[in-house]
């Protein structure tokens, strides 16, 4: 199956450098994303002039007198409108809401000219020379609600020189910042079809469930109640079939069909395991790990002892 590179919309306000790195980036033949739009809440951002030149969609509305839960959301809909996945912030000088941010959870990230934890916010060149340190940085992170604190992707440091005034230790930090972020963007969209990155997920949901061990089977990672049955498998290209899926129980025969003929894409019959499993695919990029979770826990309740399940059913009346 031929993998669509990852649609990604870049929000800027100003001259757009960082987003200009991204662009090209994303021209080599093996990159992962490709950038659908560059929107700004600055109509004469120069940074616009430049991805119309590059033949990329923009858009720009500015926030000036409007509310901020209204430009937001017009920012919103114009990225959602381009199909973007993803969304990259590239010296987009506005903080956004927490709506906002829990729309695109996991898959909007900034790149931030400190090595954070260190100096978040503005003035971090100046903060970085006043404390005297060594060195200053760049860091790509994923965006929360709270300012410069989501998860770190990636980090480089740049050596602090002697007589280095801000200005001249930015153009430096700049340059990292150019050869991180598009690094750092591409492997993030990658990880949904990474299959060590789709394998740990499971993990961490499995191992969640009471008495869940670990073990290998077969050559695929799978997880059971201690001493007891298997509730969940990761098959990993198995026998060369190119695909990383979850298999779990089910009630049998009837929705096993049912979910082949909902998604014949997605779930298969995993061979070997009979009329009351399924497969789901893992590696087609939109994931519902909600669902996976809730299959997980569904699967170890059909083999758990019963001691076990009545400790879970009682939990429940509280």
């Amino acid at each position: 199956m031929t993998r669509r590179r990852a649609p990604v919309a870049v929000l800027i306000s100003g001259s757009g450098t960082n987003m200009a790195a991204l662009l090209y980036a994303s021209r080599a033949a093996d990159c992962p994303y490709e950038i659908v739009l560059v929107a700004s809440n600055d109509p004469t951002a120069k940074g616009l002039a430049l991805a119309a030149a590059e033949g990329v969609p923009t858009f720009a509305l500015t926030h000036q007198g409007l509310p901020r839960a209204e430009h937001e959301a017009a920012m919103d809909a114009a990225i959602r409108a381009s199909d973007a996945r993803y969304v990259a912030l590239a010296g987009y000088m506005r903080v956004l809401g927490a709506d906002f941010v829990s729309g695109w959870e996991g898959r909007m990230l900034n790149i931030h000219p400190s090595l954070l934890p260190k100096y978040p916010g503005l003035h971090t060149h100046e903060r970085a020379l006043a404390a005297g340190d060594a060195q200053a940085g760049c860091t790509v992170h994923l965006v929360t609600a709270e300012l410069d604190a989501g998860p770190v992707l990636g980090q480089t440091a740049v050596a602090v020189l002697p007589g280095d005034t801000p200005d001249t230790l930015a153009a430096r930090v700049l340059i990292a910042e150019h050869q991180l972020y598009s690094r750092c963007l591409a492997a993030l969209v990658s990880q949904p079809f990474d299959p060590e990155w789709l394998t740990a997920q499971v993990r961490a949901l499995a191992m969640a469930q009471p008495e869940a061990e670990e073990s290998t089977s077969h050559g695929m990672p799978c997880f059971g109640v201690v001493k007891g049955k298997k509730f969940a498998w990761v098959s990993r290209d198995h026998h060369g079939d190119g695909k990383t899926a979850l298999l779990v129980k089910i009630s049998g025969v009837d929705e096993q069909a049912a979910l082949i003929e909902r998604d014949a894409e997605r779930y298969y019959r995993p061979a070997y395991f009979g009329d009351d499993w399924i497969a789901m695919r893992l590696d087609l990029g939109d994931t519902d790990w909600d669902e996976v979770a809730t299959r997980i826990a569904r699967s170890w309740r059909a083999v758990a002892p019963a001691r076990l399940t009545r400790l879970l059913d009682a939990a429940d009346q509280f």
